[in-house]
């Protein structure tokens, strides 16, 4: 106790004589909460002091505060600016973040060719965050021209620092075969270094693969696992997911009750699959009293985000009379679009779907 104090004491002492450094690591205590109480506008005091004289990592600092809010007023030009500064002066992880304004638009007008230059700056530097970063240029061709293996190659590189997300990416290549030969027991291999720190898109990932036995044994306890891994973290895919194994009973005791209180979880977030999937609960009555309209509403909402499936159960409903009032132009148009989204038609098909959703 008594060190961390004369700690504190040496680093305002240093401070108060204009000492840079020590004016940014006494914005860190105060920041975190470190050696004094928790005070983001003292932290944001003595990093402007540190930011008057140019010193780069209290300039980086400083973005932070005005990115969350925390001792001053959320303001993203603000982070643009002291990004840039910072940047300007070598420093990578501001390089890394001015990209990010570029890419998002986040205080400047959106720009991915200079966010490329950017992440390229720091990605030259060994910072993971703008190698993978830099990696999503080139995957998506953003600012720069579409390149899977030099996607690959970058995400590589952070993957190989530790980057739980570019691990995932990295994982994605080669589940996908993109830049890199397809190699499902690679792919998990990076899923699972990435699941370590947990990383919750790779959770996701990996349950899939579990289900469709892609580079391990199929395990549907597993899907179970992982998907719960991730839903636990609120990621309205696998809760959708974690939903359905509820549904069928895979991996897990079938349980409709359950699978309505996840799928719920996931349209709370607009995820359109598991909006359908709600729907179908209410048609069916299963894990819920059976109704008919509050079918209809989250058939709806996700058909009008253009899932086929959905549509072309709106259209049935429409057809049918179920739930909404009979109306065989409004089935049509559901149809089609259901159609125009790769729902291939036949007659067999919508008898089949008819008897099938028959009130």
């Amino acid at each position: 106790m008594k060190e961390n104090e004369a700690k504190i004491e040496d680093l305002i002492r240093k401070a108060e004589n204009g000492d840079c450094k020590a004016q940014c690591d006494l914005g860190d205590c105060y920041y975190n909460g470190e050696g004094v109480e928790q005070d983001y506008n003292e932290a944001v005091k003595w990093y402007k002091k540190a930011s008057e004289q140019d010193y780069a990592p209290a300039q980086f600092a400083l973005t932070g505060c005005y990115y969350y809010g925390n001792g001053v007023e959320q303001d993203y030009k603000k982070v643009f600016y002291w990004n840039k500064k910072a940047a300007k002066q070598g420093y990578a992880p501001a390089q890394s973040n001015l990209g990010a304004c570029y890419y998002q638009g986040d205080g400047v007008k959106q720009n991915y060719k200079k966010a490329a230059k950017w992440y390229k700056k720091a990605a030259k530097q060994n910072y993971a965050a703008a190698q993978s970063n830099l990696g999503d240029c080139y995957y998506y061709g953003r600012g720069i021209k579409q390149d899977y293996k030099e996607a690959a190659k970058w995400y590589r590189k952070a993957a190989e620092q530790d980057y739980a997300i570019a691990q995932k990416l990295l994982g994605d290549c080669y589940y996908y075969g993109e830049g890199v030969e397809q190699d499902y027991k690679e792919a998990v291999k990076w899923y699972e270094k990435a699941v370590e720190q947990d990383c919750v898109y790779a959770q996701f990932a990996l349950a899939d693969c579990y289900y469709y036995g892609d580079g391990v044994e199929q395990d549907y306890k597993k899907v179970v696992y992982w998907n719960k891994k991730a839903a636990e973290q609120d990621y309205a895919p696998a809760q959708s997911n974690l939903g359905a194994c509820y549904y069928y009973g895979k991996g897990v005791e079938q349980d409709y009750k359950e699978t309505v209180k996840w799928y719920k979880k996931a349209v709370e977030q607009d995820y359109v699959y598991a909006q359908s999937n709600l729907g179908d609960c209410y048609y069916y009555g299963r894990g819920v009293e059976q109704n008919y309209k509050e079918a209809v509403k989250w058939y709806r909402k996700s058909a009008e985000q253009d899932y086929a499936y959905a549509q072309l159960i709106l259209g049935n409903c429409y057809l049918l009379g179920a739930g909404v009032s009979q109306d065989n132009k409004k089935a049509k148009m559901w149809y089609k679009k259901a159609k125009e989204n790769g729902v291939e038609f036949d007659k067999k098909l919508l008898e089949n779907m008819k008897e099938a959703f028959k009130p």
